[in-house]
């Protein structure tokens, strides 16, 4: 579809040979035509070398309030345009979208309609015949990093560091309610929680394709207590993790399952929109913590239109270039992210075993 880098430098040094073999006996007429014929190669390289692309869509994943998430991206419309107009593409629109939930975006990318998708790694795997994986995602790492849950529950703020990491925890997070201090007293004062202590609460988890909300806390009560989340009494489904925050604020569940920079990101609206008097730090607790789970991908369909292995390799260094950049870094953070490296298909085999455990306790 778009001529090699190297293929350009080919033809322009060909030109040039062809231009320095030119006898000095040429006359007027014959260096004007050969100039003439010059500047016309020059225009059809060119234009041989440009891609009109009419519109790229990228879906975001409502890990957080989608209107937040439509909000905060939009310089990255312009950002790819540019970025990808000096690799050679000339995208006419980027569309961002959000879907309702994220097997929506997983589909979007199955079915073609979207081109880019920034999703988890479980939902990465879960459509993966209708995905590729074209870069992870780095982030800052957290001060905190225990595998001990007291150790979060200091009631000071957990700062992000300036090392870059791959992968990220998920947390399980007590809310201020009267069973989630309960719980979070058990905790602090070095008690083992049990099966019945936690059941006896009410719990918000994410869709069953969220890592940090829904597959590894299930691992984790898997390896702790030989149940599921599926196994719990009282369990609903939120939409996003700003809903399941509001909800703990309100008192309506006990316990959440986040990533765990989910305090950072929430810290102001816990006073300012939910209404609460107390730090998150001190009333937002920490019952569990999750093995490591690497980080977010950028997939892009299998299916769409405009997707060859050329454009796929500019969106790579687009996005790339894009982490580079303050400016960039300020659009990305929405997701946590700091950055990208980029990815292989094999990054995620642990995902795919997380997602044969899952399956395994649902059955």
């Amino acid at each position: 579809m778009k001529k090699s880098l190297s293929a350009v430098l080919a033809l322009a040094l060909a030109m040039g040979t062809l231009t320095a073999c030119g006898g000095s006996e040429s006359t007027a007429d014959t260096s004007a035509a050969t100039e003439a014929a010059g500047s016309g190669a020059e225009e059809t390289s060119e234009a041989a070398e440009t891609v009109d692309i009419d519109k790229l869509t990228v879906a975001f994943v409502p890990s957080k309030d989608p209107e937040e998430i439509v909000t905060a991206t939009e310089p990255l419309k312009g950002m790819l345009q540019e970025e990808l107009a000096g690799l050679g593409y000339n995208v006419k629109e980027v569309e961002i979208t959000v879907g309702t939930n994220y097997e929506a975006v997983g589909e979007a990318l199955s079915a073609g309609t979207a081109d880019v998708g920034l999703i988890p790694g479980g939902t990465y795997v879960m459509y993966d015949d209708g995905a590729e994986v074209i870069l992870t995602a780095t982030r800052n790492g957290l001060t905190k990093d225990s595998d001990n849950a007291a150790d979060w529950n200091d009631g000071q703020p957990d700062p992000f560091t300036d090392e870059q990491v791959t992968y990220y925890r998920a947390l399980i997070l007590a809310g201020p309610s009267e069973k989630g201090q309960e719980l979070a007293d058990k905790v602090n004062s070095g008690e083992e929680l049990t099966w019945e202590d936690l059941d006896s609460a009410t719990w918000a988890v994410m869709s069953t394709t969220s890592p940090a909300g829904y597959i590894y806390p299930s691992i984790w009560l898997q390896d702790n207590y030989g149940k599921s989340i599926t196994d719990l009494s009282n369990v609903v489904t939120s939409d996003s993790y700003g809903s399941t925050m509001a909800r703990l604020a309100s008192g309506q569940i006990d316990v959440m399952v986040s990533y765990a920079d989910v305090r950072n990101d929430y810290e102001d609206q816990w006073n300012s929109e939910y209404g609460r008097e107390g730090s998150i730090w001190e009333e937002v607790e920490v019952l569990g913590v999750t093995p490591g789970i690497y980080n977010d991908t950028v997939s892009v369909s299998k299916f769409s239109p405009i997707m060859d292995d050329d454009f796929k390799a500019a969106l790579q260094q687009a996005f790339i270039n894009i982490g580079n950049t303050e400016e960039g870094k300020e659009v990305i953070a929405i997701y946590s992210h700091n950055g990208y490296q980029i990815a292989q298909d094999s990054d995620y085999d642990n995902e795919r075993k997380a997602q044969e455990i899952i399956r395994s306790m649902n059955e």
